[in-house]
């Protein structure tokens, strides 16, 4: 069976079908090593964090080294002086890339959004006269999107290409604010209007090309080693050739880069995550405080248990995505599909888990830097330990490629848009045998086994949805604090569900160990928490319905979330006590 975004919601997943990390082979443990080792090296010794407006040319020049180590080029292929690498390999590169702190912005915006379009769109031309100098970073790129007036709502932006036919050429005018690497790039992806067109068009502009003018490095709550300006184009001559993909093509393009940027963003919040329950648990271990280390205290290992918790649980989930995107990849190329076309098919394939893995790793990615911080006291709101920097720089992730409001609509949308108007999912369908399902189960009294509480969940989210557009029907996206609990009801599912998956692939290869025996607790705990998320949300939703049908929902609602007996707490300090022994999180 060919593998579908959104697809998890109505077919189950056998565990041996998905990747999980346990799986990373030697040749991208190496590459993810390589990568800490020479962030550790360049960065993590200076006396103070990196600051564009200071340190404008050692951030440049760091990016040149990383170009030496081929890590510029990752996702350009060898024809053109990249290495291709897969995209579950690339997701684990981001998370390596964490470890850069804000040069992970830099390094991210010049291999993923600087240079994507061009590896997605560009014709030959076009790739071979720029993608070579963009992996050895002989031309530094960054994306220009945003302006004042345009945000969230990237189409409607007033920069302006006029054709100058006269001189095979377009006149850019207009504005840019919040552009990534804007103080050393030497090549901006523009869009633009041209003319009077209705939607954006994609422009590979040179800085050298001229009429470009930068404002002042933004003062910014984080990210602070992270070049961020705005970009001013009066009459900035670009030749006709440097149209990108087609007229009017722009917008479509600027949704399909933001696909990846959404899931890769996902992956360096883990990176970001880990790092900072790492240096919880060692200063944990290492502070004393009446008389035994912190990480002794119930309440400081209930605070890393949890961080174990959430990482485990949103790794599973975002490699889960991306080896699926690989798999699509092979499927495509097999049906004779071009290498552009292979690669933003599969993109726009989990366009849906893309944006609902933006949404929970940020969120994981805030709990953990705060938590972290936390467990510091003091010396975490001093800059000395260096954790207040982590705190300031994760906030920004909830709010670039998306705000997590619009992803978490944009995943419910998606997921309706390809059940009634493109037919790909068969949800309707799947809805219809669910009042059987559950008579039957009540009738039978079968054990709530993992894989059944899964099910229940998928089962209650396909309800809840009927009930939302028989109440609303096209008036539903008006509802948008109804489409985000939906949306936080599918995501706990999927994640659920990896975790699920994740923990029983291991069983099938291993059996059962100690190892193994902590994932499955973490499991129990996944499933434990993620009900109590999903009761609130459900509940929220039929509070917020018309009442005619609010007691057959609350019925159903409580059919199908019966909560897991166990011992949370006992979980939890289980779980700290092995991030204690190992002194990391290594799962």
């Amino acid at each position: 069976m060919k593998i579908k975004g959104g697809d998890f919601l109505i077919h189950k997943t056998n565990p041996l079908s998905i990747f999980i990390p346990e799986e990373w082979n030697e040749e991208q443990i190496m590459l993810k090593d390589m990568v800490q080792d020479f962030l550790k090296k360049e960065l993590h010794g200076l006396p103070e964090e990196p600051d564009a407006s200071k340190d404008l040319s050692f951030i440049s020049n760091l990016l040149d080294k990383s170009a030496e180590l081929g890590l510029c080029g990752l996702h350009i292929n060898e024809t053109y002086g990249g290495t291709n690498l897969d995209f579950n390999s690339g997701l684990l590169f981001t998370e390596a890339m964490s470890w850069g702190f804000s040069f992970a912005t830099t390094l991210g915006a010049h291999v993923s959004i600087g240079s994507l379009p061009i590896v997605y769109y560009g014709n030959e031309e076009q790739k071979k006269k720029y993608l070579p100098k963009i992996a050895t970073a002989e031309m530094k790129a960054a994306y220009a999107l945003t302006e004042p007036s345009a945000g969230s709502d990237a189409n409607s932006g007033k920069t302006k290409a006029t054709l100058d036919e006269a001189n095979n050429r377009f006149l850019i005018n207009g504005q840019k604010m919040w552009i990534t690497n804007a103080g050393f790039a030497d090549l901006f992806v523009v869009f633009a209007k041209i003319e009077n067109d209705k939607n954006l068009s994609a422009f590979i502009v040179e800085k050298s090309f001229g009429g470009i003018t930068l404002g002042e490095e933004e003062k910014k709550l984080g990210i602070k080693g992270s070049s961020t300006r705005q970009v001013f184009f009066n009459d900035c001559p670009v030749p006709l050739e440097n149209l990108l993909g087609e007229r009017e093509g722009g917008f479509k393009i600027a949704l399909n880069i933001l696909n990846s940027g959404r899931i890769k963003l996902a992956a360096g919040s883990i990176g970001g995550a880990k790092f900072s329950l790492n240096k919880a648990i060692t200063y944990g271990i290492e502070r004393k405080q009446f008389g035994k280390s912190i990480a002794e205290f119930a309440a400081m290992k209930h605070k890393m248990g949890e961080m174990a918790r959430k990482i485990f649980a949103a790794e599973s989930a975002i490699y889960r995505t991306g080896k699926n995107i690989d798999s699509k990849e092979s499927e495509l190329k097999k049906e004779g599909k071009s290498e552009n076309e292979v690669k933003l098919e599969a993109l726009r394939e989990f366009a849906i888990e893309c944006a609902m893995m933006k949404v929970y790793s940020t969120e994981v990615l805030d709990y953990c830097v705060d938590e972290s911080l936390q467990i510091h006291g003091g010396m975490g709101y001093s800059a000395e330990t260096g954790v207040e920097m982590g705190y300031r720089d994760a906030r920004i992730t909830r709010i670039y490629e998306g705000t997590n409001e619009i992803n978490r609509m944009l995943a419910f949308a998606e997921l309706m848009k390809r059940a009634f108007k493109t037919k790909e999912l068969n949800l309707k369908e799947a809805g219809k045998k669910i009042p059987v399902t559950l008579l039957k189960r009540f009738l039978r009294m079968q054990k709530l086994t993992s894989e059944k509480v899964i099910e229940n969940y998928k089962h209650l989210f396909l309800i809840l949805s009927k009930y939302a557009f028989d109440a609303f029907g096209m008036e539903l996206e008006n509802e948008q604090e109804i489409i985000m609990n939906l949306s936080d009801i599918l995501t706990e599912t999927y994640v659920a569900e990896s975790v699920y998956l994740r923990v029983n692939k291991l069983k099938e290869q291993k059996g059962s160990n100690g190892t193994i025996q902590q994932k499955e607790n973490v499991l129990a705990l996944q499933l434990y928490e993620a009900n109590i998320k999903i009761v609130h949300c459900a509940n929220t939703i039929v509070d917020s319905l018309p009442d005619t049908k609010n007691k057959t929902l609350r019925y159903y609602i409580k059919l199908l979330t019966p909560q897991p007996h166990l011992n949370p707490t006992k979980i939890r300090r289980s779980i700290a006590e092995n991030l204690v022994e190992n002194k990391e999180y290594n799962w």
